[in-house]
């Protein structure tokens, strides 16, 4: 297994931690504690750095606040099958491993993630793809985790492979953050597999405009080059990225990289993420300024996960005031506002 190459993992005592990040690890965090040396080559330096927070662990995660959840998304409740989560009819989940190259501390998965919770097996992925060929309504499948690309190049295509057999009409999304946080996993013989078993999308995450590396641009672009097309999903994170200027920089940099900015997600009340969520109303007023800066091509969707299970729920203003004698009045999304007259 690629995962955690033990050359390539920053050891704590090289971090310079704080004493608050000393006192977190000395705790054993959960999620474990791993960051790739090209992540580290990203640091700045200083104790706040927006990189910095999302991976080093502090001993604010060891707060639990009303509404907190292990399970925030209701996954287990919507588990048919071992690592199989369907909560929509049209699509499903497969969790291919717990492993990451980097742990996020803002991670809802927290739960599963870490190296115990390990790969899965041939007797499971067997199961899902019989599931699969009598589950006819499905018609995506989400490869997560964890992160698939912990996986070696054989064993990754072997799972693709058996599910594609198994539905050939099936269109797969590979969820990673690898092209970000360990570009160099990205091989020519990894990005010529996936391209020959599209269609396929890879669906990434960064959340601040330095993630987007020299190296990561270069990921990216070459398993587009083989036409796999590239998305991202960001989560808003207090101290990362919860200012406009950030994120439509963010946006900007995704788009000129010819990446679609998905999602921004409000964060998932997952116990010990307190910290890192943002109140509803500041969140929403922060989006809608961005909204009114960038193009739709570079504006994700700002949504939330409910908790429990019940799915996304885009969180943008209501543009639609209501009806007047002339029509549908409206309001753009700099402030305007305007007429739609309805067809008579």
């Amino acid at each position: 297994m690629i995962s955690g190459r033990a050359k390539d993992t920053i050891p704590p005592a090289e971090l310079n931690l704080t004493g608050d990040e000393q006192r977190a690890m000395d705790a054993g965090p959960r999620p474990p504690f791993r960051m790739t040396r090209h992540w580290f080559s990203l640091l700045n330096g200083d104790a706040d750095d927006p990189l910095r927070r999302q991976v080093i662990p502090g001993t604010a995660e060891s707060i639990r606040v009303a509404g907190e959840l292990s399970d925030p998304l209701g996954e287990e409740f919507h588990s048919p099958l071992p690592r199989l989560i369907h909560r929509y009819t049209d699509r499903a989940l497969v969790v291919i491993t717990g492993r990451c190259a980097l742990y996020c501390r803002h991670c809802f998965r927290r739960r599963l993630t870490g190296d115990n919770f390990g790969d899965i097996t041939d007797k499971q992925f067997e199961a899902i793809s019989i599931w699969l060929a009598e589950n006819k309504a499905v018609k995506e499948v989400l490869l997560s985790g964890g992160d698939p690309l912990t996986l070696n190049d054989r064993r990754l295509l072997k799972i693709i492979d058996r599910f594609r057999s198994t539905r050939p009409d099936i269109v797969l999304r590979l969820a990673t953050r690898m092209p970000i946080v360990d570009p160099g996993r990205i091989t020519r013989s990894l990005v010529r597999g996936l391209g020959r078993r599209r269609p396929l999308w890879v669906v990434i995450q960064a959340n601040h405009p330095r993630e987007l590396s020299t190296e990561a641009l270069r990921s990216i672009d070459s398993i587009q080059r083989r036409g796999i097309p590239v998305i991202n999903q960001a989560v808003l994170l207090r101290g990362v990225n919860d200012d406009v200027e950030i994120l439509e920089k963010l946006s900007r940099a995704l788009v000129s990289a010819g990446v679609k900015p998905y999602y921004l997600f409000q964060g998932d009340p997952a116990e010990g993420t307190n910290h890192f969520r943002l109140p509803l109303d500041e969140a929403r007023r922060l989006t809608e300024e961005l909204r009114s800066r960038v193009s739709g091509l570079a504006m994700p969707v700002f949504a939330v996960d409910l908790p429990g299970g019940g799915g996304k729920v885009p969180l943008g203003a209501d543009h639609v005031l209501g009806r007047t004698d002339d029509g549908w009045k409206l309001r753009t999304p700099d402030g305007r506002e305007g007429i739609y007259p309805d067809p008579s």
